[in-house]
């Protein structure tokens, strides 16, 4: 059941002034961070930018160039305190409020149709660290469990020599994916299909992107209520979040070509997956959450399983 608005309002005649009460609102208020933001003041920031159509990287702090002290009128201060008091009462995402949300520096649309896009997948293909496991070779990507198709879009839009399929086992999910691929242009290069796993995706694929379910049934139960608004079908892992992955990581050696790898997040699940697959060889790649949360296999790996 959605919270009730905490008692704090929204109050103040600049940005920074806003963006401070908004701060001190959301703490007030209890709320659950994790889909874009990890914090109070950053979610604040947000929401008081884009309340106020401004880009989401203004200066905030002491700089010369900073609009902390750009004044806000009654009407600007009315509709963010709107915003912040949606997103206290309903207990939802930010990013399914202003429809939109960042990954890797990419704007994306995004609803309740679909998760927030927030894998560090993303990370990995801006920063090339997965490059060195590519080839000239490389020219068939599978985004699988592509949601919103953040993913799918940002390999089309690193790699512009590959072509691109985001698989989903949601329509609804798909749906949102269609408009990010006609939001980026990429309409002849990145093609969306449904699918439960790698049914309908036979490949041969060079890479395979996957962010799938993969939360715990225990972990799952504990979720705040900002991530019980996601779809469950794109977070519920089974009771050791391994359910989706053990039908993948048996079905993908048929559908990769020889030199393929697959990139699979797991989040916080290392412990399950060693647990699950205690003789498979895999690479954990580094990201800004550590080395244990993203990793990669290789075809010759999973062949051998």
């Amino acid at each position: 059941m959605a919270a009730p608005p905490a008692p704090h309002g929204l109050s103040g005649a600049t940005v920074g002034a806003l963006v401070a009460s908004g701060e001190a609102w959301l703490r007030a208020a209890g709320v659950g961070f994790g889909h874009g933001t990890t914090n109070a003041r950053d979610e604040a920031a947000w929401l008081v930018l884009w309340s106020l159509g401004l880009p989401l990287d203004s200066p905030l702090a002491g700089d010369a160039d900073s609009i902390q002290n750009r004044p806000v009128t009654p009407v600007q201060q009315a509709r963010a305190a709107s915003l912040f008091e949606e997103r206290i009462r309903r207990r939802v995402p930010a990013a399914y409020l202003t429809r939109e949300a960042w990954l890797a520096g990419v704007p994306f649309y995004v609803d309740e149709r679909a998760i927030v896009p927030r894998s560090l997948i993303a990370e990995l293909i801006a920063n090339a660290g997965i490059d060195p496991w590519l080839s000239a070779q490389t020219c068939q990507v599978l985004d699988l469990c592509t949601g919103n198709g953040s993913l799918g879009v940002l390999a089309a839009l690193a790699w512009p020599e590959v072509m691109v399929t985001g698989a989903d086992l949601s329509p609804e999910a798909l749906a949102v994916a269609r408009i990010n691929v006609d939001k980026h242009g990429l309409q002849e290069r990145v093609r969306l299909v449904e699918s439960d796993g790698l049914a309908l995706c036979p490949g041969p694929w060079d890479l395979i992107l996957c962010n799938p379910p993969y939360v715990n049934a225990q972990s799952m139960a504990r979720l705040p209520p900002e991530y019980r608004a996601e779809p469950a079908l794109a977070l519920a892992g089974g009771e050791d979040g391994m359910d989706f992955i053990r039908r993948l990581l048996r079905d993908a050696p048929a559908c990769m070509s020889e030199d393929a790898v697959l990139v699979l997040e797991i989040g916080h699940e290392r412990a399950h997956f060693e647990a699950a697959f205690p003789a498979l060889p895999v690479f954990w790649l580094e990201t800004s959450a550590g080395s244990e949360q993203v990793l990669l296999i290789t075809r010759q790996a999973l062949a051998g399983v």
